[in-house]
Formats: structure tokens, sequence, C-alpha cells
């Protein structure tokens, strides 16, 4: 959406704003550097980089309150389970928010009235028509550009690799328990110093998260942020299911000649209000306002 706004193809968005966990793959971090640099600036639209803190850091400091992450949990009777999610809404949702509220001339508490808010773009293609909805505030109205031009994710690809970004890598935290045995292994494969941090990380929050785990509110069982429940260097990432391999056929199949450049983006992405982990749809990490 930005680089079709920056491009003419849609109206000139005011700004584009960038949710940051502080824990995004390098690969993002140098991908937002250079969409900021070769397409939002010449077109004179601003990213904002905004944030709630560093999501890895957070877990592991007993001093600090932590929105949990949906770590896979099994209890001592053998029992599985899930811890609740809360980083979408806090990491990515809040300072978005928080932004949109400055942007208005509104920060919180401040009450925005009714007439004021801004016009929000949603990233969600035709593929995912049935996840576009409203916003839960007023002052934020959800648009749905790519739905509006009837394009589908094999189109935004296409569109991607005219420009030289068929290499997009997908957002979102190197370690969330979401990513599929594909990313896990993409990981592992092309990033030995990020995959040693998340190994690491798997191995701090065996009992939860730091803080909870020292008020006292200790886990009956152990925490994991891969569904196999083990530890993540002894996990079956290796393993390729059924529906992992139909998505991968069909990855294949929609890609057509860009399927080498573009083997790295098989992988689901982690947005605001389209978190493949929760029910309520949303939009990309680059929330575009106007």
């Amino acid at each position: 959406m930005l680089a079709l706004s920056a491009n003419g193809h849609l109206p000139k968005a005011d700004y584009a704003i960038f949710a940051d966990t502080g824990w995004e793959p390098h690969a993002v971090y140098r991908h937002l550097d250079r969409l900021e640099k070769e397409i939002a600036a010449p077109a004179g639209i601003p990213i904002l980089r905004v944030s709630s803190g560093n999501i890895r850091r957070d877990a592991l400091d007993p001093a600090h309150r932590f929105a949990s992450m949906p770590l896979y949990i099994l209890n001592q009777d053998g029992k599985q389970g899930m811890t609740r999610r809360q980083c979408t809404g806090e990491y990515k949702i809040k300072p978005i928010k928080r932004q949109v509220r400055e942007l208005l001339g509104y920060p919180y508490p401040q009450r925005i009235p009714k007439e004021v808010f801004v016009e929000q773009w949603v990233g969600i293609s035709t593929d995912e028509f049935h996840r576009a909805k409203d916003a839960d505030v007023r002052y934020m109205r959800n648009r749905h550009p790519l739905i509006d031009l009837g394009w589908s994710r094999t189109d935004c690809i296409r569109y991607l690799a005219s420009l030289g970004l068929a290499d997009t890598p997908k957002s979102s935290c190197l370690g969330c328990p979401f990513h599929g045995n594909a990313q896990w292994r993409h990981i592992r494969d092309t990033s030995p110093d990020e995959w040693q941090d998340v190994v690491a990380f798997d191995a701090a929050i065996r009992q939860g998260n730091a803080r909870a785990h020292a008020g006292g509110n200790q886990l009956l069982g152990q925490a994991f942020l891969h569904r196999s429940r083990v530890p993540l260097d002894q996990a079956p990432i290796d393993h390729v299911t059924a529906a992992e391999w139909a998505a991968r056929q069909q990855e294949l199949d929609d890609r057509a000649s860009m399927v080498e450049e573009l083997e790295n983006g098989v992988v689901d992405g982690c947005s605001p209000w389209a978190c493949r982990g929760e029910a309520e749809p949303v939009q990309d990490d680059f929330g575009l306002a106007s």
C-alpha cells in the first residue's frame, strides 16, 4: 500500500506507521530502512516508528509488567495448554493508537470529538476479505484499498517484484510462537545468530514470564516456543505436515517465475489487526493514515 500510494496508484497517505516490538528479524529493519529511503521519502510520506518497548527484554525482566506471549504449556500432569496472547495489543495496537491520537492533536486521555478521525488503510487482500472489519474506536475508520482494487496476494507479490522488492520479508517477532516449521527452519538455516537468540529465549521462558515467576505466580508446568512443547533446538522443525505441504504447493503455483526470489516469504507475518493467532483482523504494520 505504501508503494501504491507513493507511485500514485492510491491517494497520497499522510503518514505510514511501523509498530516496532524491538524483536523483529534483521531483514525487516533493513527492509524498513530501504522503504523509507527509496519509496517513502521521495514521495514525501513520513514513516513514523512507534514502540511500547522491547518484547524480548520485557519478558525476561522480573521488574517489568509484561503482556504475555502465546506460549505453549505442558502441565505436570501431561495436559497441554497455552498462555494468553496479549502481545499484539500491547506492542502493536497500543503504540499505533497513541501515535494516531497525537497526530489528531488529542493525546490520551483527551476526548476526541466524534467528527475527528483518521482514515486507516488496512492491508487485507481479496484472499482474506472476510477479515475486513471496522476499527474498534471511532477516531480510526478502516478502509481496505487492496480489496477495493480487487488485488489478491499474488497481485501484491507481482507488484512488489516489479519494483525490485521481491525479497520483501514478513514482519513478526523473531521468537513468535505462531511461527510454523518453515519459519523456524528459515531462521536456523539462514541466520545463525538469530537462531541462537531464539533458542536462548526459549530456554529462558521455560517457567513463563519473569515477573509472574518472581511474584510467586508460577506455572504448574513448563512453557515453550514450539508447538511440540520441547526445547526449540530439539523441536521437529524439519518435519513437514500435510497442511504445510499444501500451503507450499499453493505458494509455488502463485509465484510462478518468482519462486526463487520469494522463497523466504512463505511464512505468516504479524500485523496489528491481522495477527493469525487472533480472531479479529487488522492492518499491516505499516499503518497508513490520511
